[in-house]
C-alpha cells in the first residue's frame, strides 16, 4: 500500500515485486485489503490499512491494523501558545494539562478562529523532541492551530516547511489510545513501510467524548521515502 502511494514504481512493477502473477491479481488482492483499487488509491491518496509484521513470542503480536494516508502539504504555521514540558509515555501529562488550563477562553477562541486548513481546529503539537524519546526528556508543546494566517503579536508561531506527512487515525480510551498510537507508529508502522521520519513537529488532533473518557485522534507525522 505504501509503495502504491509513493508512485515511484508502476503498479505492474509492484505486483511482480510481491509475487503476483498479473496486475489484475494484485488489484483484486489490494481491493480486498483496502476497499479501493490501487489505481484509485494512487490518484486520490486514499486512506489505506497498514498490517504490521507478525512476531511470535508467548503471544502473537502485530495482529492489529491501523488506518493511514500519505499527505503532501505546503509550508504552514502552527500558531498558539507554547510551553516546554517533559515527555510522559503513559497517562495524563500534568505539565500539559496545567499549561492548557492556564490559557484563557478568550485566547483559546482567538486561536481557534485562525484555523484555516487540515488538520482543522485546536491541535497539540510536539516539537524539538529528544532523539531518545526517553521518559522525562523535554519538548516544545504548542496548543494551537495549523494556519496560513498572520500571527498576532501575543501568540507563538512555528513555521513548518513543505513536505510529506503520514496521517494515522484511531479511537479508544483517553489518553492511553493516543499514546499507544504514537508507540505503534514508531515500533510497527515504520519498520513495515518504505518511509522514515524526518525532522519536524508531530501534530495530534483530538476530539473527546462528552465524559472525556474516550477520544478520536488524528496523528500527523512528518515522513520521507526511504531509499529504494
Amino acid at each position: 500500500g505504501a509503495e502504491v502511494l509513493t508512485g515511484e514504481r508502476t503498479l505492474l512493477e509492484i505486483a511482480v515485486r510481491y509475487g503476483y502473477s498479473s496486475g489484475e491479481a494484485f488489484a483484486r488482492a489490494f481491493r480486498a485489503m483496502h476497499g479501493v483499487g490501487p489505481g484509485e488509491a494512487r490518484r486520490a491518496g486514499a486512506a489505506l490499512r497498514s498490517q504490521p509484521r507478525m512476531s511470535f513470542r508467548l503471544v502473537v503480536e502485530g495482529s492489529s491494523s491501523m488506518q493511514y494516508r500519505i499527505v503532501e502539504k505546503g509550508e504552514f504555521r502552527v500558531v498558539g501558545k507554547r510551553a516546554r514540558v517533559p515527555l510522559v509515555h503513559e497517562g495524563m501529562n500534568p505539565a500539559i494539562a496545567e499549561f492548557i488550563r492556564g490559557i484563557g477562553k478568550e485566547t483559546t477562541g482567538r486561536i481557534a478562529a485562525l484555523s484555516d486548513q487540515q488538520p482543522e481546529g485546536i491541535v497539540g503539537v510536539s516539537d524539538k523532541l529528544d532523539e531518545s524519546r526517553a521518559e522525562g526528556t523535554e519538548l516544545d508543546y504548542y496548543h494551537g492551530v495549523v494556519t496560513g494566517a498572520d500571527v498576532p503579536d501575543d501568540l507563538d508561531a512555528l513555521v513548518v516547511p513543505a513536505g510529506s506527512w503520514a496521517v494515522f487515525e484511531n479511537s479508544g480510551p483517553f489518553p492511553q489510545a493516543l499514546q499507544y498510537l504514537w508507540r505503534d507508529v514508531f515500533t510497527q508502522w515504520f519498520p513495515s513501510n518504505p518511509y522514515r521520519s524526518r525532522t519536524g513537529p508531530e501534530i495530534l488532533r483530538t476530539r473527546l467524548s462528552p465524559d472525556g473518557a474516550r477520544a478520536e485522534a488524528e496523528l500527523w507525522i512528518p515522513v520521507e521515502p526511504t531509499a529504494s
